[in-house]
């Protein structure tokens, strides 16, 4: 399986990206707008996600529906299930537009109840996160 990674840009935790996910939600879908299609995107459709990274850490996945083009401008459109579900804390580089990310690279979902360093505030992850102690 293979999944997208992106950086949620201008996005300092989950909360703000739920809410930004909130306003693009049209006829089921969220929509991210990109310039170029996947070339592997036939891979992506069979059950990919696509993976957000804030503050240099992998935090939440959303699956991928399908891809669409804009007529007006011919960019790609990555549609998205509504659904953002959290994962389990891991780090990642930043990179800029989307990356290809391996099923074995994907962190796990967080099940249940958060626990050891899931469980700290967004915040104080935040905080530390951009003293690089995590």
């Amino acid at each position: 399986m293979l999944h997208l990674s992106k950086v949620a840009f201008s996005c300092a935790s989950v909360e703000t990206l739920e809410r930004r996910q909130l306003k693009r939600l049209k006829d089921g879908a969220v929509a991210i707008v990109t310039r170029f299609r996947p070339k592997r995107a036939e891979e992506l459709l069979a059950g990919g996600s696509l993976y957000w990274i804030i503050k240099r850490r992998f935090v939440a996945r959303q699956a991928i529906l399908d891809f669409t083009t804009n007529p007006r401008d011919g960019r790609t459109i990555i549609r998205l299930a509504p659904e953002l579900v959290r994962v389990r804390l891991h780090a990642m580089r930043a990179h800029q537009g989307w990356r290809y990310l391996e099923a074995a690279d994907a962190p796990d979902d967080l099940d249940g109840a958060p626990h050891g360093i899931d469980a700290l505030p967004p915040a104080l992850l935040g905080k530390l996160a951009g003293l690089a102690l995590l």
